[in-house]
């Protein structure tokens, strides 16, 4: 039975890869909106990418996005993942940031 699920996925994401969507077999992700806030006040550099498969090979969305002290930034561009794919951040320093993606989960 085909499904179509709202959710969120949150996380302090740190300077080691955080995955926020582990994919699944059967799966298709829309990916609506993500929300990066630092809360540290000091300002950090995020990325946001989606490991291919979960094998490894990275596919950067987002590079180095500057985010200032105490700041929030709001990524409203929709992609796709499917199946087995990651949905991966990572800061460049120890810092945490606050990330929140809002998605759609599809299942055939």
């Amino acid at each position: 039975m085909a499904s179509e699920v709202l959710k969120v996925a949150h996380a302090v994401v740190t300077n080691s890869e955080n995955v926020l969507i582990n994919g699944a077999s059967g799966h298709t992700y829309t990916i609506l909106s993500v929300s990066m806030c630092e809360t540290a006040g000091a300002a950090e550099i995020i990325n946001m990418y989606i490991d291919d498969d979960g094998g490894g090979t990275d596919r950067e969305i987002l590079s180095d996005q500057d985010i200032g002290a105490n700041e929030t930034f709001v990524w409203n561009d929709k992609f796709v993942i499917e199946a087995t794919d990651h949905l991966c951040f990572a800061t460049n320093s120890s810092a945490a940031v606050h990330v929140v993606v809002s998605y759609l989960d599809q299942t055939l």
